[in-house]
């Protein structure tokens, strides 16, 4: 087993093939999950394929599984996407699709570790993600991480018969504070 990005927790490793089918069960049709994301789409299993295909040969991106340290069990999926070296920025996303870590501070720890990478691998200066007004828990985790709210893209989704507004974040590296 790869583990690319090692916390006390958590460690990030590449998704393989194997993991597509934990994808399709399990965090592509979770309600709450659906809902925190903004996702609206339906998948198809081999349109997972083709995403994973597609997104393995893109070098503009980093997609990882988190796993627990202690079983090696996988609990979510984090990103980095649209890296750009010229000028030193990225976007970051992640999901925690097992209910039983929402709360606990995984998804802090695995976000920290990829926070790191970027900055101190990629090179970047700053990172930034959106997240939806209503996602408290992701709001209080980024904050603690030291992003700093950039903006606000009112009601840029409809979901559940109403609009939400999406808040716009970034962290710059000097900002950026480790979470152990």
């Amino acid at each position: 087993m790869i583990k690319f990005l090692t916390g006390k927790r958590v460690y990030l490793r590449p998704i393989e093939n194997e993991d597509l089918n934990l994808f399709y069960a399990k965090a592509l049709w979770d309600k709450e999950g659906r809902r925190l994301t903004g996702t609206q789409a339906v998948f198809s299993r081999s349109g997972v394929q083709n995403w994973f295909d597609k997104n393995s040969m893109d070098n503009s991106r980093v997609d990882l599984l988190i796993c627990l340290q202690e079983n090696d069990q996988p609990i979510g999926d984090i990103a980095m996407l649209d890296i750009n070296h010229q000028n030193q920025n990225a976007i970051v996303r992640i999901s925690i699709f097992d209910k039983e870590f929402w709360g606990d501070g995984y998804g802090t720890e695995a976000m920290s570790l990829l926070l790191e990478f970027g900055f101190d691998i990629l090179n970047l200066h700053r990172i930034g993600l959106d997240v939806f007004a209503f996602n408290d828990r992701a709001i209080k985790s980024y904050k603690k991480l030291g992003f700093k709210q950039e903006g606000i893209i009112r009601d840029e989704l409809f979901y559940d018969g109403k609009f939400h507004d999406s808040i716009l974040m970034g962290v710059l590296r000097k900002e950026y504070r480790k979470v152990d």
